[in-house]
């Protein structure tokens, strides 16, 4: 399993957004667009109430937002690259610039825990983490996921 099998260019986005909320529903509405999400309201909803237990801000300026619903028969990931760095409220303290959103099923923990373990050992490569943030093309992104 390679992250890039869950990516695709339509999910990778450059916002300039200014808040975690703001940045977590033009996301959603963008994924929605893109026909990833039948339900926005619920999945931005659920993304929400995940935010509240703790925060997805893993630290290195990295956040991991997601939900896992029934109506999904598959996981998806969403990049987007924000233009400067947002109050997250992250482990380390520390803004975010880089933000993974994924949806999947509820009933499939074992390929879901992979996909965040996959996702955290890539982003601990620092030249990985910089390169996404000099990056303009979606393709050339996903190719450093494979």
């Amino acid at each position: 399993m390679t992250l890039s099998e869950y990516m695709s260019p339509s999910l990778v986005f450059f916002l300039n957004t200014s808040t975690r909320d703001e940045t977590l529903l033009k996301m959603v509405n963008l994924i929605k667009q893109q026909g990833k999400i039948e339900d926005p309201e619920t999945f931005y909803q659920a993304i929400i109430d995940r935010e509240r237990i703790v925060s997805t801000g893993i630290g290195m300026g990295v956040a991991i937002p997601h939900a896992k619903q029934s109506l999904f028969n598959q996981f998806f990931i969403a990049l987007a690259v924000l233009q400067k760095p947002i109050e997250w409220h992250s482990l380390d303290g520390g803004a975010v610039r880089l933000v993974f959103m994924i949806g999947g099923p509820d009933d499939k923990q074992t390929e879901y825990l992979q996909i965040l373990s996959q996702i955290t050992q890539t982003i601990k490569d620092e030249e990985k983490r910089k390169k996404l943030l000099t990056l303009q093309n979606p393709l050339t992104m996903i190719e450093l996921f494979t």
